[in-house]
């Protein structure tokens, strides 16, 4: 890849939980996280096998004290928001300044689409791409532009 997506466009770890409230409970008593409110509501989504509601939700730590944040998402079940066997970790996300161009990049590369969200005055939202090769991991683009508003829910 072109260095299209950097290290430092990296912010967060996306975990699926079978059971989002314990999840976040269990992380706060061991290892000391504080979440943020809750985020999310139905969301059109276009997936693989056409468009669908999604009634997403997701808490993010406040801080993790490394930059990177670990955010936590109820499962939906039957769509690609379900726990990922064997590891836990579901997505890494990364903001994006064009979320279609890093798109048409990750597919060039052998990432398959499986979500898309467009935005409200156009382009895309996010999108969440899976590799084809042996690692298997999801990425999701995030657009940049809404990152000042996801910072003032993180803030202390």
């Amino acid at each position: 890849m072109a260095g299209t997506l950097k290290p430092a466009d990296q912010f967060h770890i996306g975990i699926v939980a079978e059971d989002f409230d314990a999840t976040k409970h269990q992380l706060s008593k061991l290892f000391g996280f504080d979440w943020c409110e809750d985020m999310g509501g139905p969301a059109e989504v276009a997936l693989s096998g056409g468009n669908s509601v999604v009634d997403f939700q997701c808490a993010y730590a406040r801080s993790s004290g490394t930059g990177t944040r670990l955010e936590i998402v109820r499962k939906v079940p039957g769509t690609l928001w379900e726990p990922t066997p064997g590891s836990g970790i579901h997505h890494l996300g990364y903001w994006s300044d064009d979320v279609a161009a890093d798109v048409a990049d990750l597919e060039r590369h052998g990432y398959v689409t499986e979500a898309t969200r467009e935005a409200p005055g156009g382009g895309l939202f996010f999108a969440f791409l899976r590799s084809a090769g042996a690692t298997g991991f999801r990425v999701e683009l995030v657009s940049r532009a809404v990152r000042p508003s996801m910072e003032r829910c993180w803030v202390s």
